[in-house]
């Protein structure tokens, strides 16, 4: 591990980037409004499973290989955009045709699926803990588990902001179902908010 100045400027900086709202606080967001709160908490966990697919990946090299590759990227970006746009065009359908004071929910199992999916195919979140954790590697010791230890911490802390962030948006939406109209027309917003991040990601490009 690194010495304790480092390790406590990892934490900070991790911290922080785990209370940035960014994508992935969006998603979860957009899927609690749209199902609830064990859908978002199911999300959450799903969310934070993908992202050790890319921690274990990155430690043993899978994750710069496939930053290093145009073509690789490009397959990994188009997978996860598309999947993220049929998410949202799935959510917006239901939500004109569910009953407004009901979640659509599509069940906790297929929410965690989605989860793991949706950032396991994510090509930036490869970018990210290829570029954050190294600075805070010691390169005297073992990198490769330091990588995942490090890897592991900065998961445990957006899973944990992403949780706060459920319950948040599981209390907002409790008090808008006397409001059934509004209660559609977020649903609607969640799965355009969905649409919108998997535009994105299909923006996204490769760090040179």
């Amino acid at each position: 591990m690194p010495e304790l100045p480092t390790f406590l400027l990892f934490l900070s900086a991790a911290l922080a980037v785990a209370l940035t709202p960014g994508p992935g606080m969006f998603y979860i967001v957009a899927r609690t409004l749209a199902g609830g709160r064990e859908e978002g908490l199911a999300s959450s966990v799903g969310l934070g499973l993908g992202g050790l697919v890319h921690v274990v990946a990155g430690a043993v090299g899978m994750s710069a290989l496939v930053m290093a590759s145009a073509q690789a990227f490009v397959v990994l970006k188009i997978a996860g955009a598309f999947y993220l746009i049929w998410l949202g065009v799935k959510t917006w359908r239901e939500a004109r045709t569910a009953s407004p004071t009901e979640p659509t929910t599509t069940g906790s199992r297929r929410a965690f699926r989605d989860g793991i999916v949706v950032e396991a195919l994510n090509p930036k979140t490869a970018a990210f803990f290829l570029a954050f954790i190294p600075q805070f590697v010691d390169p005297t010791g073992h990198v490769a588990a330091q990588f995942v230890a490090l890897g592991l911490i900065s998961v445990a802390l957006n899973t944990s902001v992403d949780i706060v962030v459920t319950v948040w948006a599981a209390r907002a939406r409790h008090g808008l179902v006397k409001r059934p109209g509004l209660v559609t027309r977020l649903r609607q917003a969640s799965g355009a908010v969905m649409c919108g991040l998997g535009g994105a990601l299909l923006l996204a490009r490769r760090a040179n």
